[in-house]
């Protein structure tokens, strides 16, 4: 393959600074539970690091005690035990407490703690606690508001508030539990996260009313009681019905709701809750069934009437607004909203009338995160790839003439975080061969204040293999980024087996210039075996703007699968590349990617390793398959072609795959209708399943599963280890 002139140097620079590393590597050998579940081999971070409200002070837990620094000063002071915190909070009614707990700040002197049931504010220069208010224990999305005095949280299908002074009030009452409040709704998509949205002050409170009861119920059984457990859930499937959802408004002094008249059909997507800053308006960005119109519209917050429609976004293909809006310190009538109008996520300044302003970014990159405003509201920081695809820097704009300048220094992956006052910037980076370095960034010139940690290399006793970052071509040019690993005492006149990791669907980058190059130990682990270990972005993945990401609407596996294939092409290029004991390991989009090459291209991998695989989007959930896929009615021979059922009898090489018996967002029926076909068919593969696990196998049985498919890919690919 041809490397990109433009790349060339940043994946030489890689390169020799992997090379570097390698040379100061030791020799010790990972074990299975060093790759998983060892934390000392994580990069050192700083604890709970944040700041302290109001101010340009910093804490964070080091050694259960708080430390307290200034931007402005290096010195850094123990400002609070774990001990004296107990003792505090005990006096208050609460109960010892060992570790320290998560702090929220709520003034310059006073934080809150959230422990037992109870939130309690501590006051730094009375050294005392005291209760603010309790709620119940087996309270789940709990939500502090504002003005850290109230909590919104939910139990089973209901929502409560807990007021200062007052018993728990209960916001809903539903006794039909297909009815469900103040949840994340839609499934966490359309960059959904939760379901409860406090007013600025505090007074009102929106949140997601979710009625499912149209949606067909979805059997999971635990097989862990005897006899078996059915526990169903709503799972609503692409091309069927879909849950009907509304925003209520809670008041807190009237302990009232008014629910906003978002209107029919109700078949529609509510995301991208904003409150105006004087909270009589609630703004929602309205997407419909289709994904392909999006009204950002305008609500009485008092009333639930619908005001007017600020501006509307259409696409061909689908929209997905994910940002809420941004409104402008001291100008209650300006925002700013990221849209990928253009192709790409930028930065647009409106007025509430639904006028643009300015265009405040542009460009072929996108932005990621906005970080806040200064505190004269002159300035916006953002988070963007504008130096390449492989990093995220941070920058100031202008908000007169869109004028941006970068702030973050040294290539990698910075995530930053602004202070309360826009002063400063807590810079939490890392690079492939920097395993985190945590600064104090003057927001105005970009300068660092001061260095937080410099994070040792965990790894540096140990032997680990060259890591290179490089693009190569896709069939129209386009460049794919991947990630090559090769074994340790690396011979390139010896033959080596490959792994093939990947994911290659949407929302995910695997590929990128953070520590490691964004590979985990277990990969490393492979290559201490001998294996090269392989990773390719595909077009689909993020990162790359909404062109790259729709080359595979209607067809997902169809795009994805040529890229990956050109990725093997180049891997067989190389003279020490066995191209006859290459491999391939996926979860979920990489299950489906995984099982997708064993099936449509059979000759090119001795072995996969599929877990948790999407098999028949049919199968899949409403809204985001229909974003990617349409219909099963309106694209049916796209989910034809996709329904991997229809290609089990091409299977040559030996296929594991792994599901979780309770898997709630990739259902165990996928994989099963897989084995029943390859049974029908005459076909033999090997099957594994995890019981009670849901969707992805964490903890200690995560040693088990990587275990499982090490060896598989061991004995099938016959790799002789280094040691």
């Amino acid at each position: 393959m041809i490397f990109s002139n433009r790349l060339k140097g940043l994946a030489f620079t890689f390169l020799m600074a992997a090379a570097s590393l390698q040379v100061q590597a030791q020799d010790k050998m990972l074990t299975m539970e060093d790759a998983i579940i060892n934390p000392a081999l994580q990069p050192e971070n700083l604890r709970q690091l944040s700041w302290v409200a109001g101010t340009d002070d910093f804490t964070y837990v080091k050694d259960n005690t708080l430390i307290r620094g200034s931007a402005k000063s290096t010195k850094h002071k123990t400002i609070l035990t774990v001990d004296k915190l107990s003792v505090a909070l005990q006096a208050a009614g609460g109960k010892e407490v060992k570790n320290f707990p998560g702090v929220q700040w709520k003034d310059a002197n006073t934080f809150i703690v959230d422990a037992q049931g109870k939130i309690f504010n501590y006051n730094l220069k009375t050294d005392k606690a005291t209760i603010v208010t309790t709620y119940a224990t087996d309270a789940e999305n709990a939500e502090l508001d504002p003005t850290k005095q109230r909590v919104a949280y939910t139990k089973g299908n209901n929502l409560y508030v807990s007021l200062p002074g007052t018993a728990d009030v209960a916001v809903t009452n539903e006794k039909n539990e297909a009815i469900v409040n103040g949840q994340a709704a839609h499934r966490s998509e359309f960059g959904i996260s939760k379901g409860t949205f406090w007013s600025p002050t505090g007074k009102n409170l929106a949140f997601y009313r979710m009625d499912q009861t149209m949606v067909t119920d979805y059997p999971l059984v635990d097989v862990a009681p005897l006899p078996a457990k059915q526990n169903n859930i709503k799972y609503p499937m692409a091309g069927g019905k879909s849950h009907h959802v509304t925003v209520g408004v809670y008041n807190t002094a009237t302990k009232q709701t008014t629910f906003l008249k978002t209107g029919e059909p109700a078949e529609q997507y509510l995301t991208n809750i904003t409150w105006s800053p004087d909270e009589k308006h609630i703004y929602v960005a309205v997407v419909n069934r289709d994904q392909n119109h999006m009204k950002l519209n305008q609500y009485d917050a008092a009333t639930g009437e619908f005001v007017k429609t600020l501006l509307e976004e259409k696409h061909e293909k689908y929209v997905e607004p994910e940002k809420g809006l941004y409104f402008v310190p001291g100008k209650s009538n300006q925002f700013v909203r990221v849209s990928e109008r253009t192709g790409f996520d930028h930065l647009y300044l409106y007025d509430t009338n639904g006028k643009e302003i300015r265009t405040l970014t542009k460009g072929d990159w996108m932005v990621t995160d906005v970080l806040g405003f200064s505190k004269d509201g002159k300035k916006l920081y953002y988070s963007s790839t504008a130096e390449s695809p492989l990093e995220r820097h941070f920058y100031s704009v202008d908000l007169s003439n869109g004028k941006s300048t970068r702030l973050s220094q040294g290539s990698g992956m910075h995530n930053a975080t602004l202070s309360p006052n826009g002063n400063y910037i807590l810079d939490n980076y890392s690079s492939q061969v920097t395993p985190r370095k945590i600064w104090v960034i003057n927001s105005k010139d970009g300068k660092v204040a001061q260095t937080l940690l410099t994070a040792k290399n965990p790894v540096a006793d140990y032997a680990l293999g060259e890591t290179t970052i490089f693009p190569i071509k896709a069939d129209d040019g386009t460049d794919l980024y991947t990630r090559m690993i090769t074994p340790p005492n690396f011979d390139k006149t010896k033959k080596y087996p490959v792994v093939v990791y990947v994911y290659g669907g949407p929302h995910l980058q695997l590929v990128t210039n953070s520590w490691l190059g964004g590979a985990n130990l277990w990969m490393h682990l492979m290559a201490q075996k001998g294996y090269i270990v392989f990773t390719l972005d595909p077009r689909g993945t993020s990162g790359r703007g909404l062109e790259f990401e729709q080359e595979t609407f209607r067809q997902l596996g169809t795009v994805e699968l040529a890229d990956q294939l050109r990725g093997v092409e180049y891997l067989k290029s190389l003279p020490y590349v066995d191209a006859n004991r290459m491999g391939m390991h996926g979860w979920s989009f990489g299950g489906f990617m995984t099982t997708s090459m064993m099936l449509k291209s059979p000759d090119t991998f001795k072995v996969g390793v599929a877990g948790g695989p999407v098999i028949d989007w049919k199968y899949y959930e409403v809204m985001y398959t229909e974003r990617y896929m349409d219909s099963p009615e309106q694209n049916p021979e796209g989910y034809e072609n996709a329904n991997l059922l229809n290609h089990v009898k091409n299977l040559k090489g030996k296929l594991l795959m792994i599901h979780g018996t309770v898997d709630d967002v990739v259902v165990w029926q996928h994989s099963l209708a897989f084995i029943k076909k390859a049974v029908d068919e005459g076909i033999l593969l090997d099957y594994f399943v995890y019981p009670g696990h849901p969707h992805n196998v964490r903890g200690k049985d995560r040693v088990h599963l990587m275990r499982k498919v090490t060896q598989y890919l061991d004995d099938n690919l016959k790799a002789t280890p280094q040691q």
